[in-house]
């Protein structure tokens, strides 16, 4: 007899998850993530629902090129921190599959000490093209983490140049991981991702590596200082450390810790997640309307009309935007 498929109860679902049940929290975050409408519906409700736990975890965001050992760095510092009493979620965005949308790095095999840990829960999700290699429902996945009893976060984004401020836009604190021997690499950074940097912390500081990597972190606080730090009580540290012999990871988790206290005494640490709410919002609204105008029989149609005429040069792009308000409804 084929078992029947589990009924989508938001209630009996956060109530399993709060009581710390590890199959509810994967069943709810499949729930968000998923593309079919009345799954939506029932995940609004399922948030809503766990609001009240949510927010009280420390949300980190790490970045880096591939190979700078972001994922060893994830592993080693988790493992640090479930032994220090922490419970601590990943959450690993691989790089998408162009052809089937699916991941291709595996994050578990690459995080082996965390993936058995049972004070971490690893969470990996293709990208799927959104910027900043972050899936759509990684904010919904955090509050699900937080709601389940988890207090340090751990976003790790694919770090190909894709637009960083994603992530930094949801997290309270974010880490750009460099490689030694910063030299003609130094003049590749892109400015932008030192000015989001809330640390930087050079890797594979150790063996051969050391003195390299002392030498890229002298070039990158000359870089930072030249640039306006984000807060007046904020300088991004420049660190080095080994994610694979555990080489600087206490005084990374030092200064993360710092930086907390530092904005809460100021404020900034609320106003800050409270505009990122604001943000979102914005950001969900405009995927919303995107997806209606596609969607909705009378601009469909009409759409790839004029995606055609703008195509071919003949409909200038302000009059085909003005004719597409006015099948919506909207006026200026």
């Amino acid at each position: 007899m084929t078992a029947q498929p589990r009924t989508l109860d938001p209630q009996l679902l956060a109530e399993e998850l709060k009581s710390g049940k590890r199959a509810a929290l994967a069943r709810a975050i499949t729930l968000v993530e998923s593309k079919r409408a009345e799954h939506r519906h029932l995940a609004h409700q399922l948030i809503q629902d766990l609001l009240p736990l949510t927010g009280k975890a420390f949300r980190i965001g790490i970045t880096g090129v591939p190979g700078v050992g972001k994922s060893t760095t994830i592993d080693t510092l988790g493992s640090n921190l479930t032994a220090a009493g922490h419970k601590v979620a990943v959450l690993a965005v691989d790089p998408s599959s162009t052809r089937t949308g699916g991941s291709i790095l595996g994050d578990k095999t690459r995080m082996a000490r965390l993936a058995t840990d049972p004070g971490a829960y690893i969470r990996p999700s293709p990208s799927a093209g959104t910027l900043g290699g972050v899936a759509a429902k990684t904010r919904e996945t955090m509050l699900l983490c937080e709601a389940a009893g988890f207090d340090v976060i751990l976003v790790e984004t694919v770090g190909i140049g894709q637009s960083e401020t994603t992530v930094a836009d949801m997290v309270d604190f974010f880490l750009v991981l460099m490689l030694p021997g910063a030299g003609d690499e130094l003049q590749g950074i892109k400015k932008g991702v030192l000015e989001i940097a809330d640390m930087i912390a050079v890797n594979k500081a150790d063996g051969d590596g050391a003195l390299r990597a002392r030498s890229a972190a002298s070039d990158y606080r000359a870089a930072l200082h030249i640039l306006a730090p984000k807060s007046p009580n904020w300088i991004p540290p420049v660190i080095t450390i080994s994610g694979l012999s555990n080489e600087g990871l206490d005084t990374l988790w030092a200064q993360i810790g710092l930086y907390r206290e530092r904005m809460q005494a100021s404020g900034e640490w609320q106003e800050k997640r409270s505009r990122q709410q604001v943000a979102w919002m914005w950001d969900l609204l405009q995927q919303r309307m995107t997806a209606a105008l596609r969607t909705n029989q009378k601009t469909a149609e009409r759409l790839n009309v004029l995606e055609e005429c703008v195509r071919d040069g003949t409909t200038a792009v302000s009059l085909a935007v003005d004719e597409l308000a006015e099948l919506m409804g909207l006026k200026e």
